[in-house]
């Protein structure tokens, strides 16, 4: 049986999986585009920093929309 910290649910996984993905992506067009993609990085942070305070996401809200489930469990 897991620890109950190692099941992440699903829509959790894809919020963490889609902010570490803008902010790789914002610091590689920061770098080889313009620097002020940084800006980019900082509003997704920003983000994160109020999803931990407020424990309201609006990329969770989007993904309910589309029924994105909440649990665990595969599809098949």
């Amino acid at each position: 049986m897991k620890e109950p910290f190692e099941i992440l649910k699903m829509r959790n996984r894809i919020v963490r999986g889609v902010a570490g993905s803008f902010i790789l992506i914002s610091l590689i067009l920061a770098i080889y585009v313009n620097i002020n993609w940084l800006w980019f990085t900082a509003f997704v942070g920003a983000n994160l920093l109020q999803s931990s305070l407020t424990k309201w996401c609006l990329l969770e809200d989007i993904l309910k929309k589309f029924g994105v489930s909440d649990s665990d469990k595969s599809c098949c």
